[in-house]
């Protein structure tokens, strides 16, 4: 299906979403061939090889016990971190893994974390982030494989479907009343039809839903935004991984309520967007559920950003729950728009490009949803999302410990602050600007291509390697 809103916000659990997500829906799919194939009876032994980047930073980012929680059958959308910690001591403790589990018809196989094969400086042809499963009966012979990808923001793609996976997407797109690829397209659309960015999005959204399915689902993952914040404000201690990251959310937060009682004070508003971003990230860093937007590592910026426009754009202390509903679903509408140019165009894996990909990307996102909220046209939209993506050209990803903490927990907090400038100067602009944001995801697609391998979610180089972990 062409990719709209609801591919590139999806509620999954942290702390990545191409290394944990995309390898646990990989697991579960192939879980269920096996299931509806009628062969888990078979089944005697289970393979699972990770290639590249997986299998670099697979321990820090959660891929090896993620892919278990798939192969037993559970979604990332679905599972909740209470489930995954339950599964995961089982499988410590017993080293049994129970292949398609979830679904009450699996059938149980001795495999744990350790049993994994790794192969961090073998890349498949596809994509650094490369899996590949196989089972086999008593007899050795290997019943059913398959080689998966994650190629970003926890969507997969099966090797050998490549083709037809993109035949698909075009066909889809042809159902959509409002199709685009481009920016240029996209405000071509704008402007035929007199409309703004978000309602173009819209009309192309209810091809596949209902106007009150889009409202409720746009609400329900603002909630689930909402409900990690809350989580995370209420954790202390020190983040999982042996770096001993602080958590800083809940101090802040103490803080913030002795300092601005109210929570009006408009010049508090970086503290409070500096929090918000903090407390998902640290949220996701610890495994916890968290909104894909459009990736894992980059999920603090969004709903940071939305925060900063329901709680200090002009009119919204006098704005009703109705308004306040308004502002969301009409946000991550023009968000969701700028992240299919990207996912059209360029990429929002951190492996294949780089964190300007899944932190830049984000930036972009939500400099556009902010400044449709805020009034502005679709070419202002347009040179928000165009300004943040520029200074977030050639953002390496070199987390420390392949941990996503350092320096991505920041990091989302610095992108969210510039968001909102990014909003703030296309506001103060009529929309006309020499460098077009299809320029800029072109650049960032080419910088991607041109930038060291080290640099891709390797733990290879940066600060992964001339920082001393512990």
């Amino acid at each position: 299906m062409a990719v709209g809103v609801f591919d590139l916000f999806t509620v999954g659990i942290g702390p990545s979403s191409s290394h944990t997500v995309g390898p646990m829906r990989a697991g579960a799919v192939f879980a269920g061939e096996l299931r509806d194939a009628g062969v888990l009876d078979s089944v005697a032994s289970l393979r699972v090889d990770l290639y590249g980047s997986l299998a670099a930073t697979g321990r820090g980012h959660g891929t090896m016990t993620a892919t278990l929680l798939g192969l037993e059958g559970y979604d990332p959308a679905e599972i909740l971190p209470d489930q995954v910690e339950e599964r995961l001591a089982s499988i410590a403790e017993t080293g049994v893994l129970n292949l398609a589990g979830a679904s009450g018809e699996g059938v149980e196989v001795t495999y744990a974390v350790e049993d994994m094969i790794l192969h961090p400086l073998t890349v498949l042809p596809r994509h650094t982030n490369g899996m590949r499963f196989a089972v086999s009966d008593a007899q050795g012979n290997v019943l059913r494989e398959a080689t998966f990808f994650s190629v970003g923001g926890g969507f997969i793609v099966r090797e050998g479907e490549e083709d037809a996976a993109r035949e698909e997407l075009e066909e889809s797109k042809k159902e959509l009343p409002l199709p685009f690829r481009t920016a240029a397209e996209l405000l071509g659309r704008c402007q035929s039809k007199g409309l703004g960015i978000s309602d173009i999005m819209f009309i192309n959204e209810r091809a596949s839903r209902s106007e009150e399915e889009i409202r409720e689902g746009l609400l329900h993952i603002w909630s689930v935004m909402e409900a990690c914040v809350e989580t995370s404000l209420k954790r202390e201690g020190v983040l999982p991984g042996g770096l001993k990251v602080r958590r800083r959310a809940p101090d802040w937060l103490e803080r913030l309520l002795k300092e601005d009682k109210d929570r009006n004070d408009p010049k508090y508003w970086q503290e409070w967007v500096n929090l918000i971003a903090l407390a998902v990230n640290e949220e996701n860093a610890s495994g916890g559920r968290v909104v894909t937007a459009p990736t894992n590592g980059a999920a603090g910026i969004i709903p940071a950003v939305l925060y900063y426009a329901l709680n200090y754009a002009p009119g919204m202390d006098r704005a009703t729950q109705q308004d306040r509903d308004d502002v969301v679903v009409k946000f991550l509408l023009a968000a969701g728009a700028v992240g299919v140019l990207y996912k059209e165009q360029a990429s929002i894996s951190g492996a294949e490009v780089g964190c300007q990909g899944e932190v830049g990307s984000a930036s972009s996102m939500a400099a556009a949803g902010l400044a449709e909220v805020m009034g502005g046209t679709p070419g202002q939209v347009e040179n928000a999302a165009e300004i943040a993506m520029e200074h977030n050209l050639g953002l390496t990803c070199d987390p420390i410990g392949g941990l996503v903490q350092i320096p991505c927990i920041e990091r989302n907090a610095i992108a969210a602050a510039k968001a909102i400038n990014a909003a703030k100067m296309a506001l103060w602009g009529d929309g006309t600007h020499r460098v077009s944001l299809d320029e800029v995801i072109v650049t960032m697609r080419e910088t991607g291509k041109d930038m060291s391998h080290k640099y891709k979610e390797t733990a290879m180089g940066g600060l992964a390697v001339n920082v001393v972990e512990c």
